[in-house]
């Protein structure tokens, strides 16, 4: 009796969780459910959902008037992005030369992408018009109570308002976020630069630019893999360099020894009060070979010629990571002060018992801590310091002598990306070179975090 009874509940929960999908409303659907496929809205309509229905039927004519209007020109001009160039006509009424309007690329190619993006949006709407369509079919058949569109309104502000919160952030994301990242994807496989003026009318040239990249013996690919192995030195000592640093530094002004705790925290986070990139410049002035560093080493007799800080390969990527730490050190110092705090006291008091020294304490308890709690704090950082054009771009500008002829020794792969796009103009490569720079990061971020403790062992640190 109890497993009959058991088996009931169950096909009388099957049967009352009815799943609404775009395949049972086109099998099992009604002339009208099915009707609705080919005009959204219509099973709304018809049980009396009026504006609900009308919605969807706004969505419907809208988009069919701008593909018939724009949209379906937009997606046929994709495959070749222009034929018609730009000719130069002579005006005999006004004495002049005039250009005639021929095909933009650039336009071509954008609006290709945003057409995309609108179907995609349409075949949604269109989806959920079916299923919405279906399920009052069923409530209607079951007897079943039918939201009028005063309750759904009101349901945005209760059960679904998860929905109405969401909805803005999520437009703003696939507008603003999205679709220029796409745009600028599909960018990477055209011919788009100033190199043999193809900034109007451009062609697709499929993995072309992705091989001109990785290629050792051109001088672009040269160029990349010169900068990218210094970008990751750099990432790597700006990170670790940072992050040990810090947490000594935090260390040492949480022992009990240490007095006037807030006086010396209050010191070092005075540095980040101060715009970053007020301090970058005023660094960078004072290291300059007539600067104030030089002129007061020069008249304290120590150098008899002034310190090449900007001017040698080697004197600029250290002077860099140096500045860097004084910049990121109180940042870090902030981050681990509150874990420190956090960490038993006991374990301490053992390692002393134990006659453990500080540095074995360090490295055995203090530091595996820090790690499985911040190895999140720790991927961001790094790939904050991927792509930290600010220090760069204001102390070094990338210099001193030039990888190739678009790089310099500092530039890291943001920095050159600014310089091939803004500078050079060759917005192919700069897209490239932006693919690139996410799926070094992705692997490395992916890699470290799913082998981190912080991933393998949620619950707790032992």
């Amino acid at each position: 009796m109890k497993k009959q009874s058991v088996e009931k509940k169950k096909k009388a929960g099957k049967d009352f969780q009815t799943p609404y999908t775009l395949t049972n409303a086109v099998v099992k659907g009604n002339v009208i459910t099915k009707l609705s496929l080919l005009i959204m809205g219509l099973g709304n309509i018809c049980h009396k959902q009026i504006v609900k229905g009308l919605m969807f039927l706004a969505i419907e004519v809208g988009y069919i008037f701008f593909m018939i209007k724009s949209g379906i020109y937009n997606l046929s001009m994709l495959p070749s992005l222009g034929t018609q160039e730009q000719v130069e006509v002579w005006n005999e009424k006004k004495g002049i030369y005039e250009y005639t309007a021929g095909d933009n690329s650039l336009l071509i190619l954008l609006y290709g992408v945003a057409t995309i993006f609108l179907t995609i949006a349409f075949i949604i709407a269109w989806k959920e018009s079916v299923k919405s369509s279906y399920k009052a079919e069923v409530l209607a058949k079951e007897g079943k109570h039918l939201n009028t569109f005063n309750e759904d309104i009101k349901s945005l502000f209760d059960q679904n308002l998860h929905k109405l919160l969401l909805s803005l952030p999520l437009t703003g994301v696939l507008a603003f976020t999205v679709l220029p990242l796409v745009f600028m994807i599909t960018m990477a496989f055209t011919n788009y630069s100033k190199q043999d003026d193809h900034l109007v009318l451009f062609d697709w040239v499929g993995l072309t630019n992705f091989k001109k990249v990785l290629n050792m013996q051109d001088a672009i690919g040269q160029t990349f893999w010169s900068v990218l192995g210094w970008t990751i030195i750099w990432a790597i000592f700006a990170t670790f360099l940072n992050y040990i640093f810090g947490m000594i530094l935090a260390i040492v002004i949480n022992r009990k020894e240490t007095h006037a705790k807030g006086f010396w925290r209050f010191c070092f986070i005075l540095s980040i009060a101060v715009p970053q990139f007020v301090s970058l410049l005023i660094m960078r002035t004072m290291l300059n070979e007539s600067g104030a560093v030089n002129v007061l080493l020069k008249n304290a007799g120590i150098i008899n010629k002034s310190l090449p800080f900007w001017t040698d390969a080697t004197w600029a990527r250290v002077t860099v990571i140096v500045i860097n730490l004084w910049v990121g050190i109180p940042y870090t110092m902030m981050q681990v002060t509150g874990i420190l705090k956090n960490i038993p006291a006991e374990l301490y008091e053992a390692a002393k018992i134990d006659g453990a020294t500080p540095v074995q304490t360090f490295f055995k308890i203090t530091l595996p801590y820090m790690l499985f709690v911040t190895t999140p704090y720790l991927i961001t950082t790094f790939t904050g310091n991927i792509n930290n054009f600010n220090v760069i771009f204001l102390l070094s500008g990338g210099n001193p002598t030039p990888v190739g002829k678009t790089a310099g020794k500092t530039d890291l792969l943001v920095t050159w990306l600014y310089k091939l796009t803004v500078d050079k103009q060759f917005y192919n490569l700069g897209a490239v070179i932006g693919i690139m720079t996410f799926i070094v990061l992705a692997i490395v971020a992916l890699v470290t975090y799913r082998n981190s403790g912080s991933y393998k062992d949620e619950e707790g640190f032992q």
